[in-house]
């Protein structure tokens, strides 16, 4: 039987055995041989003579990533109904934000196919390694634990040519099978829309903490980006609030203030789904300075016109999860 035939009789569970083969080779990085294997390149089985096993049932990696959670205080999706707004910039910068101020962060990169949080934080080579409790998250800047997918191929640019059922069981694996231990907050950032990784994380993830909707001004975006709010209510999660990116733009010489892209309308959708607008976040030319330089722009340029505002949405989403604390 080749590789081709084998993976479509045992779909389900090639995430699986990815992983046990990852946990197995201990210590040593994740190879690009493991994930062409899976693609149906190589013989898999005359490489690791590894026989078909049964599914996990998946009800069972759900309690498992449920309890590897269970040490994480705070769980938050930051999401968008459309690319381009800079949602996976929003939710890196303020896992960093939050790391700043003392708390224990971990950030989760969903998005399968255009994983880019490790560009985003400077950790284009770095790789996950595993030991006997699972997969081990890759420290990044100010400590934060990152975890992507990406960082599990030889190359960011291969690609993951999976469908939706993989996507989903690949998801739930990895929160199953990372050795999160105890957090503050975990960020979870995930790919424009509402499709399968959104589902994924709500249904896997019963205890959200709240979702984070990042839109950007214009028209369209409003339009697009108000079925991520509706996907959030329906699914009965908290919506914490709209983030508005690329708001403005202030002139660092005059001082002066320009809508380079339109009219806000994060005020707008945010009175429309009675929700709060948590920031707007300007534009900043040191933000593609820091990416070309590959560093963090929060570490890169602290003193940055976005930076401050990401520093307040920090403290905002803070002082929101607190009062709820207090409150109950």
């Amino acid at each position: 039987m080749n590789t081709l035939t084998w993976i479509k009789h045992h779909i389900l569970d090639y995430i699986s055995i990815l992983v046990r083969l990852i946990i197995a080779s201990y210590n040593k990085v994740v190879t690009s041989q493991i994930t062409v294997a899976y693609l149906g390149e190589p013989n898999m089985s005359q490489n690791y003579a590894m026989k078909p096993q049964a599914p996990t049932p998946i009800f069972k990696i759900i309690n498992e990533a449920r309890e590897r959670l269970g040490k994480t205080k705070y769980k938050i999706m930051v999401l968008s109904g459309k690319g381009g707004v800079g949602k996976t910039f929003i939710s890196s910068m303020l896992s960093l934000a939050l790391a700043e101020r003392g708390y224990r962060v971990a950030i989760f990169d969903a998005d399968i196919h255009g994983s880019s949080i490790p560009t985003v934080l400077g950790l284009e080579n770095a790789r996950h390694y595993a030991g006997p409790y699972g997969i081990e998250p890759v420290p990044g800047p100010l400590g934060v634990k990152v975890v992507a997918i990406n960082m599990m191929l030889d190359t960011p640019d291969t690609p993951i040519v999976w469908r939706g059922p993989l996507k989903s069981r690949a998801i739930t694996e990895l929160l199953a099978k990372v050795n999160w231990g105890e957090n503050d907050f975990l960020i979870i950032d995930l790919p424009p829309g509402t499709g399968d990784e959104a589902i994924t994380i709500v249904q896997t993830i019963s205890d959200l903490d709240g979702a984070i909707v990042v839109t950007a001004p214009s028209i369209l975006s409003e339009v697009i980006v108000a079925k991520a709010i509706n996907f959030i209510i329906k699914n009965n999660t908290r919506l914490l609030g709209i983030v508005e990116n690329m708001s403005y733009f202030k002139c660092p010489k005059c001082g002066s203030t320009y809508q380079l892209l339109g009219k806000s309308t994060g005020e707008d959708l945010a009175k429309k789904y009675n929700t709060r607008l948590l920031a707007k976040i300007p534009l900043d030319p040191y933000i593609g300075e820091a990416l070309d330089k590959k560093k963090p722009y929060l570490v890169e340029y602290p003193e940055g016109e976005a930076a401050k505002a990401l520093r307040g949405l920090a403290d905002r989403i803070v002082e929101l999860l607190a009062s709820d604390k207090n409150s109950n």
